[in-house]
């Protein structure tokens, strides 16, 4: 019996499989020519399975039967029922027009006729533009005012036969449209030609009863065809206004959103006379208006006055069927809220990239950037610049992101091929294969550079997202319901598999938080799709809005694989205001072609290949290359701004612009692609003994990806009327594991003892001896005379091994306030030493991330920890040298994130000298005399107030990104952000170093407690986006019995950070 009801069972299933139909097609609006997304798709008999459209009208669904219908609906349209035919219907296409709308609904804003026009008006007697003269329609409110160079643009929704123009001495001229675009038109006015025959001109009959109707428009409102609106939402039992809202002229497209101040404004030349509100915490409210204009609308919510629906908890363990309109007006306790059941199945499936489940993968990543000025509008780009730039109003397009006009400025497109071991060694290598940019110089790549440095990898799993090394709490975050609200609206289809949708939205306002869409796996409750949109008011300088859409395939119940990400950021360069000049920074990453568990052989070859891109080809791939490996083709809009931005970079201007970027971001001047004049911002100092400081050096400079450089500088101080000068010569051998040689010397003034893991570099300059602003006098500098020649490799990624040898003469830069003598072995005093020593270091840097090939690479900001451990030993005898001796040093510095509640920054160095030494060669607890605010230093110590020759130091900094003041009403909308300080320091000085001393500097070591400094900071300090200043307050905490302390210190810095 049992085999007869399983035989049974695999043939109910076999014929069910066989029975089963796959349709496919797209839903397209005939009118425009345009896809539909979110149209509602399902079968007559099985109406429960039903999926929406996408994004591009596409749409994909199984049925078990092949007697069946389909059934479309869209909004604002008539069903569609379209029978099957055959077990396979694949490219269905779905017509709508506007012979298909419902009765009453109004025509799709872009299948409508509309008329635009543009065109320069000219006063042909005087030869000049003519400016402000008012362009209007007959029939409509729409009207204009040309500019200073006589230009207009004017855009009716509604088609109208012709345009009218006062030009205020001249009779008003009527001037015929046709449907559509009217474009670059030119209107000449003269008096000599004003007849009433002229083709332009309407009698002086018709141009009295013209202008009377028209100007009647204003004042008489049956006349007033057209619907505006704008007001404030309150929520009245907070007695706050409401941000984000949605408001619609209801049965339209046509839709803006209330501020933070809960303002709005909309309007409509439709005949619809009513908006719907659509707010979080509340039922939408729809609003009646007047023809004309409704100014100061108060519209009031409250849970308090309005009977609210009542929504049921469904607690089976399948939530099919769910339709949710809003957010609750009250918070659901999260035991009693759906959405927290699927979360908490989300945590315990806690996904990990399905990369590392296996014992290797190949991928191929496609990335494309685009770079946008947006709230670009004819007035601006009739500005005299940008004719310069060959602009004309037919390059603007408008963003579906925030409806924003913009102009495209810069492109560039990568395909990378990634190869990674997981088994039996860990390994991955980057494969540039193909790299093109449109709008900036290949060997000026600085821009690019900074666009790209914008965006981090985001693993939405991850609880806290880093943008802008800021930690957004990740929508997915195990915290989730301790910062959003989260709401189960439905279930849902995407891409033919059954998801959970979600909405969220922050709990608290000024947070670095999100708002959007979850679409959760109905079995495996992995995520399918996510919408990330930032929080309003969010305290991230220069970023008005960030959104994202992450699309990801999941392998199985614990791997997911990314698929395609896009982000758009809106930003602007001194006020976030929405009508403000900004710049749209688009980026879309797609993955495709996994490959996974390939032979090992196949693996090996891969990962040893000695790739270069420059000499690889990949920056001048062709056209047929990139038809080819593009993983998504350009869109219609890509190639306009592909054009764009050709046409504009070919300008001076355009070039100008670049290069000058390229100048203020490196501090160096090319002259004739070859030699860089600079560093700029080392031109000037000051300091005691050289008195006023000038320097001026210069670089070979021929590509960015050099193989070798030679650089120097010369310099002189107007008090000391000495000539100081330095060199420098580097070559590498192989750019894999960046084998390079260098040898450099330079004479010179330094400040020692102002860092405690320094650098042999020849180039450096100490900050203390070119100081502008100081406090007290600064006496304890040095002359240096110093030879280095060293050779380095990376054997593994973002692992240095260098050797260094060094021969310095030093003596006091100052004799008569500055003494560094010393004891030697016979007893005699010692005012200058000779030192020869070897340094082996290892600089390690993982997860950093480079751009360049070459000897000088751009590194993008990450959180990349640096962990450097040196070995020095001193050569008694080699050049003169007078001393053996043995230094380890240890430092680690990294930023952590910590989510809403900001970053962390910690440096910690530790370090041991085993020997007895001078002053000028032991470890001296940084101090800062001047009043500017140094990374590592301790601001309340002067130099030398310390000398050990074993310590151990840690510096500590919160930056709290505006948390607490953002519960301060007062300070909340400053927009500063506070930081606390802590640094701390232990060491100790040897009896055979202080038997040595004969200088004029006492030694004094914390070796009794730990010498520690705290205090506060306030930072982003400015108006607009323009916050670039921080206030420190930094108090002592011990050691108070040493002569001149300083108890208290002010600290001023400038620093450029979202």
């Amino acid at each position: 019996m049992l085999k007869k009801i399983l035989f049974v069972s695999v043939l109910l299933q076999t014929l069910v499989m066989i029975a089963q139909v796959k349709i496919s097609g797209v839903v397209i609006n005939q009118d425009i020519q345009r896809p539909i997304s979110g149209v509602r798709i399902s079968f007559s008999n099985h109406p429960q399975a039903e999926i929406l459209t996408n994004t591009d009208g596409t749409f994909h669904l199984e049925s078990n039967t092949t007697n069946d219908s389909l059934v479309i609906i869209a909004l604002g349209y008539k069903k569609k029922i379209i029978p099957l035919h055959s077990q396979e219907d694949s490219n269905i296409i779905v017509k709508f027009s506007s012979n298909d709308l419902e009765k009453d609904s109004p025509v799709h804003p872009l299948v409508q006729e509309y008329v635009k026009v543009t065109g320069t008006l000219k006063d042909l007697e005087n030869q000049e533009p003519i400016t402000n003269a008012r362009i209007f329609f007959k029939d409509s409110h729409v009207q204009t005012y040309s500019d200073s160079n006589g230009f207009f643009e004017i855009i009716n929704r509604k088609f109208s036969d012709s345009i009218f123009i006062d030009a205020n001495k001249y009779p008003i001229k009527s001037v015929p449209l046709s449907k559509g675009d009217n474009l670059n038109l030119e209107i000449n006015f003269s008096n000599s030609n004003s007849n009433p025959n002229s083709e332009y001109i309407v009698s002086n009959e018709t141009n009295l009863k013209e202008k009377i109707d028209h100007d009647s428009l204003i004042i008489h409102t049956d006349s007033i065809s057209y619907y505006k609106a704008n007001g404030h939402l309150y929520n009245m039992d907070k007695n706050e206004p409401i941000a984000d809202a949605t408001i619609f002229f209801e049965g339209t497209q046509n839709f803006t959103n209330s501020d933070e101040n809960g303002y709005f404004e909309i309007q409509d030349d439709s005949n619809v006379n009513r908006l719907a509100i659509y707010t979080n915490d509340f039922d939408v409210k729809y609003v009646t208006l007047d023809k004309g204009n409704n100014s100061n609308l108060i519209v009031e919510f409250s849970n308090k006055i309005e009977e609210k629906e009542k929504r049921e908890v469904i607690k089976s363990d399948k939530l099919e069927g769910v339709v949710v309109k809003g957010f609750p007006p009250k918070r659901i306790p999260k035991k009693e809220n759906p959405a927290y059941r699927i979360m908490q199945e989300v945590w315990k499936r806690k996904k990990t990239n399905g990369l590392k489940n296996f014992n290797n993968y190949q991928y191929n990543e496609y990335e494309k950037i685009e770079f946008d000025l947006n709230n670009i509008d004819s007035a601006f780009i009739s500005k005299k610049i940008f004719k310069k730039l060959d602009i004309t109003v037919q390059d603007i397009d408008t963003s579906a992101f925030l409806g924003k006009t913009y102009l495209p400025v810069f492109l560039n497109e990568s395909i990378t091929q990634v190869v990674g071991e997981n088994k039996p060694s860990k390994r991955e290598k980057s494969f540039l294969r193909g790299n093109r940019s449109v709008g900036v110089p290949s060997d000026n790549d600085i821009i690019a550079n900074t666009v790209k440095n914008l965006y981090k990898d985001v693993n939405i799993y991850d609880n806290v997202l880093n943008f802008f090394n800021k930690g957004f709490t990740s929508p997915v975050a195990t915290i989730g319901f301790s910062v959003y609200d989260y709401m189960l609206v439905d279930t849902v289809m995407v891409d033919s598999v059954k998801c959970y949708y979600l909405k969220y939205k922050p709990r608290r306002a000024n947070e670095l938080t999100f708002k959007g869409d979850l679409y959760i796996t109905y079995d495996t409750y992995a995520v399918k799709h996510a919408t990330l949109q930032a929080a309003s008011g969010i305290n991230v300088n220069f970023v008005k809005d960030i959104y994202m859409e992450l699309d990801y395939k999941n392998v199985n119940d614990s791997v997911f694989l990314p698929l395609k990400y896009y982000t758009n950021l809106d930003m602007s360069l001194i006020t976030k205001k929405d009508k403000s000049k900004g710049m749209f920074a688009k980026r879309t990453l797609i993955y495709d072609n996994y490959l996974f568990d390939e032979p090992s052989s196949k693996i090996d070859t891969l990962l040893d290949e000695q790739w270069e891109p420059i000499s690889g080809g990949a920056y001048k791939q062709n056209d047929q290359f990139w038809e080819e490996h593009r993983l998504e083709k350009l869109t219609d809009d890509d190639l306009k701004a592909n054009e764009v931005i050709t046409k504009v970079s070919k300008t001076k201007l355009y070039r100008d612009i670049t290069n000058l970027v390229q100048i203020l971001s490196s501090g160096y001047v090319n002259v004739g692609k070859a030699i860089d004049i600079g560093n700029l911002y080392q031109f000037i100092g000051y300091n005691d003994v050289e008195g006023l400081r000038l320097r001026l050096g210069a670089r070979t400079y021929f590509t960015p990806n050099d193989m070798w450089r030679l650089e120097g500088y010369t310099a002189y101080g107007f008090k000391d009327e000495q000539v100081k000068y330095g060199a420098e010569g580097r070559l590498m051998f192989n750019k894999f594991n960046r084998f390079t040689i260098g040898l450099g010397t330079k004479r010179d003034i330094s400040q020692l003892g102002v860092s405690l893991t320094e650098g042999e570099s020849i180039m450096s300059r100490s900050f203390a001896s070119s100081s502008i602003i100081s406090r007290g006098s600064n006496e304890f500098l040095s002359s240096v005379n110093k030879t280095n020649a060293f050779v380095s490799i990376e054997p593994w990624k973002n692992v240095q091994l260098r050797l260094d040898g060094t021969y310095q003469f030093i003596k006091s830069a100052n004799p008569e306030k500055f003494d560094i003598g010393y004891y030697d072995k016979f007893g005699n005093i010692k005012q200058d030493l000779y030192d020869t020593h070897l340094t082996f270091s290892v600089e390690a840097r993982p997860g950093a991330k480079y751009s360049r090939y070459g000897l000088d690479r751009f590194e993008h900001t990450t959180l990349a920890p640096t962990f450097i451990l040196k070995y020095v030993r001193g050569i008694k005898g080699a050049f003169n040298s007078g001393f053996n001796y043995d230094k380890v040093q240890f430092m680690y510095s990294q930023p952590i994130l910590w989510g809403p509640i900001g970053r962390t920054d910690i440096t910690t160095e530790f370090g041991k000298t085993f020997n007895k030494l001078p002053v000028s060669l032991l470890g001296v607890i940084p101090g800062n005399q001047s009043y500017g605010i140094i990374p590592n230093t301790f601001a309340l110590l002067n130099y030398y107030d310390f000398v050990t020759d074993v310590y151990a130091t840690m510096h500590l900094e919160h930056h709290f990104n505006g948390r607490i003041f953002s519960y301060i009403p007062l300070l909340k909308k400053l927009q500063l952000r506070e930081v606390l300080i802590f640094r701390g320091a232990w060491g100790d000085i040897s009896d055979g170093s202080k038997s040595m001393n004969a200088s004029n500097i006492e030694y004094v070591a914390p070796n009794k407690d730990i010498y520690y400094e705290y205090g506060f900071g306030i930072e982003n300090i400015g108006f607009g986006n323009l916050r670039i200043f921080r206030v420190d307050f930094n108090w002592r905490g011990n050691y108070l019995d040493i002569k001149k302390v300083n108890k208290f210190g002010i600290k001023f810095g400038m620093q450029y950070s979202f």
